[in-house]
């Protein structure tokens, strides 16, 4: 039986620069750095609040093959590259922190039906959404 989710994988430029933007500028933890072999790193983070749950920091190359490792380097060059989901209990303050911080977002805190939601970048391209939750129902999208 399935029981959660452990390891999801966002695609990077550099190993080192998105470990450091990770912990140093998110609040995540370093989880694993290790070579595998001698030309395969294998790094993750995990946020301390959830650590059953890393995120593999890869650069686009095996077990990719050559066209598609081309296509996401592409992608994270134009800033096109889709991350993942954060929840944050203040979404504003977050924004406030985060920008100080130097994280470039594509767009500012806004209200949706959902709750509070802001988009900001990572520093190897990937769209990262910051949301503040609240309960909504189907009749609040119409």
């Amino acid at each position: 039986m399935i029981t959660n989710i452990s390891l999801v994988t966002l695609y990077v430029t550099d190993q080192d620069e998105a470990k450091k933007f990770y912990c140093d500028v998110m609040g995540f933890v370093e989880g694993t750095d290790v070579m595998l072999g001698e030309a395969f790193r294998w790094v993750t983070v995990k946020h301390p609040e959830q650590p059953e749950l890393e995120v593999t920091l890869m650069v686009p190359g095996p077990p990719l093959n050559d066209e598609m490792a081309g296509a996401v380097r592409r992608a994270l060059a134009s800033g096109s590259m889709g991350g993942f989901g954060l929840t944050t209990d203040d979404c504003r303050g977050e924004y406030e922190r985060l920008t100080k911080l130097g994280v470039e977002f594509t767009q500012e805190p806004a209200e949706r039906p959902y709750g509070i939601e802001a988009v900001m970048r990572d520093n190897s391209g990937n769209w990262l959404v910051l949301v503040e939750s609240r309960a909504f129902s189907p009749e609040d999208f119409s």
